[in-house]
This record gives C-alpha cells, sequence and structure tokens, in this order.
C-alpha cells in the first residue's frame, strides 16, 4: 500500500521542497509514498478566484473562507476517501511520535495549509478536520509545518530507513528524549567518549543510555518526565477494576 499524501495549498509549488530529497525523496523515487498538490484557489467561486474575507466581528487580517476549503478538502476526499484531514494551524493539538506513527501505519493524508489568519472555525466540525500544531510558534502558513509533518510520516514507512531500529530507539519513542551520541575521534579538544561506550559491554552501554535519556529528559522536558512517570506508576485498567471489586 503506497502511503499517499494530498497537500490542499495556496503554493504548491513551495512541494515537494526538501521532500524531494534525501531518504523522502528516494523513497518518492520507488513509489513507497505520492504526492498531490491542490490549488485552493481553484475551488473558489467568483472570478478573482478570491479565497478570503474580511474577519465576522472586525479585526486585523484577512480568514479563509469556509465554503472553499469545503470544496477544496470534498475534492480532496474524493481521491483518497480513507485518509484523515489535518489542519495545520498553532490552535492545534500538539503533533506526537504516536500520532505520526498512527499516520503513517495509514492509507496516507489530507494536509489543509492555512494562511492569512486562519480558517473560517465552521470548516473543522463541517468537514470532520483535524487541528495539529507543531509548536508553541507562528508560522506565515501551514506549508512549513505540513512538510515537517509528511516528513516525520515518511521516514516511518517501511523500507525507508536503513536499520529497523532505527526508528524505535529516538526521542520519543519510549516517552523519553533520545541518548547521547558519540563517534571519532575518541578524543577532540580534551573531551573524551564516556569510558562505557568503549567497554564492549552491551548490557552496560544499555543501562548509561536509559540512565542518560531520563537524566536529559528530567532536566531538559520536566513535561515529558511527568508524562513518563505518570504512564509507568499507572495502574492497568484491569488491576484498578479489580481493586475496587475488593474494596467493595
Amino acid at each position: 500500500m503506497t502511503f499517499h499524501a494530498t497537500v490542499l495549498t495556496l503554493y504548491p509549488e513551495m512541494f515537494p521542497g526538501p521532500l524531494g530529497v534525501s531518504l523522502a525523496g528516494r523513497a518518492r523515487e520507488e513509489g513507497k509514498w505520492a504526492l498531490d498538490c491542490v490549488q485552493i484557489r481553484d475551488f473558489a467561486i467568483d472570478r478573482h478566484r478570491t479565497v478570503d474575507d474580511t474577519p465576522a466581528g472586525g479585526g486585523a487580517g484577512m480568514v479563509l473562507r469556509v465554503d472553499v476549503l469545503a470544496a477544496a478538502v470534498d475534492h480532496a476526499r474524493g481521491v483518497n476517501r480513507e485518509a484523515p484531514v489535518i489542519a495545520m494551524t498553532p490552535r492545534g493539538k500538539p503533533l506526537t511520535q504516536a500520532r505520526v506513527r498512527e499516520l503513517a501505519a495509514g492509507p496516507g493524508v489530507i494536509i489543509l495549509c492555512g494562511r492569512f489568519e486562519g480558517f473560517d472555525e465552521r470548516i473543522f466540525p463541517g468537514r470532520d478536520v483535524e487541528e495539529v500544531s507543531v509548536g508553541d510558534i507562528v508560522l506565515s502558513g501551514g506549508e512549513p509545518a505540513a512538510i515537517m509533518l509528511l516528513d516525520a510520516c515518511i521516514r516511518l514507512l517501511p523500507g525507508v530507513m536503513g536499520a529497523a531500529s532505527s526508528g524505535a530507539e529516538e526521542s520519543f519513542e519510549q516517552g523519553l528524549l533520545e541518548y547521547p551520541h558519540y563517534t571519532r575521534p575518541q578524543e577532540w579538544e580534551g573531551r573524551t567518549i564516556p569510558e562505557v561506550l568503549r567497554s564492549g559491554d552491551h548490557a552496560k552501554i544499555a543501562a548509561w543510555r536509559k540512565s542518560q535519556s531520563e537524566i536529559d529528559t528530567r532536566s531538559r522536558r520536566p513535561d515529558l518526565w511527568e508524562r513518563h512517570e505518570d504512564a509507568r506508576v499507572q495502574p492497568a485498567s484491569g488491576a484498578r477494576r479489580k481493586k475496587k471489586d475488593m474494596d467493595q
């Protein structure tokens, strides 16, 4: 099954961009994923091909029209009915590696890229559009965020990465940041590779890497560490039910 990406955008010339080189570019050439870019302006209903209008209630900027967006989404869904529709917006739910894995395991994705002040809110419930954010930042449009999302998905497709374990031993996969890496030279400007990594003892190396992941996550991303700790102490649903029955 080929992962099919459809990007709805006012700037289709921005694609494939970085996705046309390296792992993603090679995977596309090999048919592991496909890309269609759809010009939102093609679905405008007036001779000026207008896609936006002034905000209801007043205010600065312009807002993408819901009727134009809906027509573009309907067109994309006609090509890939099973793919989820995702709008890249800072108001969305933060993108996680777990969600990326879910998307990569599916038939593809339809990505709606915003511009101006964003989308008419009615498009989200009206077309079952998922709102996704790539961080607490504001970009000039959704296209860079869409490229980020697609890159994250494509690298997880079967056969894209060289080593099968490459995608599993990375930041966020186990709820932690990835451990630090080193390579030759052994000494550089007075700094040396940790001795344990030169020991050849795989058990000690694994333990060191796990410890470093925990230390770095705790110090750099306390929010991740808190979620990781909560997940470790959370009892299974069956255990909770059993305890509740015993208490009764």
